[in-house]
């Protein structure tokens, strides 16, 4: 008898609660996909060029000759990567990541940043002449 008795209780409240008006459902269904398009919006972009981590698992030390660098590529530190990477393009095609902390790179990158900031300057004074 109690197992009849909860049967009809539980079909009752299920009927109550689809009872829902149309405006109510509309409703819903606005603050639904509102809040989705939100929180699409307030994603970072995704692209090849966006690295949800940090690219640098090991990092070097040691000193490379200037003639086997090819290139040298900076990344703040951001949400991906909570310290600066720098990676070193080699003559032989290889990526090497450098120690941020070492002496030797922090020179590196110094002179670098120093070069951009003198061309950016350079580029500005000639714009104006």
């Amino acid at each position: 008898m109690l197992a009849v008795r909860t049967a009809v209780n539980l079909s009752s409240v299920l009927k109550s609660s689809t009872n829902i008006s149309p405006n109510k459902m509309k409703l819903c269904v606005l603050v639904v996909v509102g809040t989705l398009l939100v929180i699409i919006n307030g994603m970072p972009p995704i692209n090849r060029d966006y690295n949800t981590h940090c690219q640098c698992v090991q990092v070097e030390s040691r000193i490379i000759p200037p003639d086997n660098l090819k290139s040298i590529k900076l990344v703040p530190e951001g949400p991906h990567c909570p310290e600066t990477e720098v990676i070193a393009g080699l003559a032989s095609g290889e990526k090497v990541c450098l120690n941020p902390r070492s002496s030797w790179v922090k020179k590196l990158v110094q002179f670098i940043l120093e070069k951009q900031l003198h061309q950016q300057r350079g580029g500005v004074s000639k714009n104006k002449a």
